[in-house]
């Protein structure tokens, strides 16, 4: 945990998983105050564990993804908003690229556990349907991932907003 001006703020990784045809994987969360949102799979860190050690067991619980390559840290991401559970004030993520085989999730958590994290499915997009106004996280995913596609990882991870 790390304070921002005194908020609590969660320390988490999220992986962009592309498949070999450019898909983004991303799991729909329904939170009970603020509806649906499709992000991408990952989560915060437990005590003393790296970056790529929480993402490697976040995609293992959240899709069954094991054996991929962590890649390159991509994009930063700041949310202030309290949790449900009280217990942090907002989310510092650190999203890192995954190259990833085609392969249908199949989440080593159950969906029972998976539920309780309010996390409801997972699914694979082409970059042309992150166009339908569903609620994305980050808002500006569709922009940044066609310019990662476009140009490549950026040199310095930079901040894709909320």
């Amino acid at each position: 945990m790390t304070h921002v001006d005194g908020l609590r703020i969660r320390e988490a990784v999220r992986a962009l998983v592309l498949d070999p045809d450019d898909r983004v994987l991303l799991v729909r969360f329904e939170f009970p105050d603020a509806g649906t949102r499709w992000a991408l799979p990952g989560g915060g860190l437990e005590a003393g564990e790296s970056d790529h050690g929480a993402l490697r067991r976040e995609l293992d619980e959240e899709l069954g993804l094991t054996g991929v390559e962590i890649g390159p840290h991509v994009w930063n991401r700041l949310h202030v908003i309290p949790f449900i559970d009280g217990k942090w004030d907002g989310q510092r993520e650190r999203i890192h690229l995954v190259r990833a085989p085609s392969f249908e999730p199949s989440p080593r958590l159950s969906w029972e556990e998976l539920r309780a994290e309010y996390l409801f499915e997972v699914r694979w997009w082409h970059l042309h349907e992150l166009h339908e106004g569903l609620p994305f996280v980050p808002a500006s995913l569709h922009r940044h991932l066609e310019a990662l596609l476009r140009d490549g990882p950026p040199n310095q991870p930079f901040d894709v907003g909320v």
